[in-house]
């Protein structure tokens, strides 16, 4: 076969260092606008980005041209740094270490947009925590 074809999406799901409120709605929509620039600049697809003070999540049509963990490593890294020069917050902006990567199947994506979308809603019953321990035991990854 002389082409790739491939259908991946993943969920990334990453928050501030110590999980500190620093994301601010201000300036949020620049940031996603830039984190949008670094997928796209890798050739991934951004279907959909939003998430809370403390976190963000995105859904991402990967390409298998870079690995997950080189991406994640773009998006923080250059983010971060973007947060960093503009000043955005008092002090250092860090991402805190690791991240959730969940994937879907085509059939799943347009829930998972709309349950990225809706995230202000749906964090009025559940916090941060609650919701990631949530994702891991639905995606049965084990964890300390």
């Amino acid at each position: 076969m002389a082409n790739t074809y491939t259908q991946i999406h993943l969920q990334f799901v990453f928050a501030v260092k110590y999980r500190e409120g620093l994301i601010q709605s201000r300036w949020k929509d620049e940031l996603y606008k830039y984190i949008t620039g670094i997928v796209q600049n890798h050739n991934h697809k951004l279907l959909a980005i939003n998430g809370m003070p403390d976190h963000i999540h995105l859904l991402v049509g990967l390409r298998p041209s870079q690995s997950i963990s080189e991406l994640m490593q773009d998006v923080k890294g250059d983010s971060s740094k973007w947060i960093n020069q503009n000043k955005l917050v008092k002090g250092k902006f860090e991402w805190q270490e690791g991240y959730g990567a969940f994937s879907y199947s085509k059939s799943q994506v347009p829930d998972v947009i709309r349950y990225i979308q809706n995230q202000e809603l749906h964090h009025q019953k559940k916090t941060f925590a609650e919701e990631y321990l949530e994702f891991l035991n639905k995606f049965e990854i084990e964890y300390d």
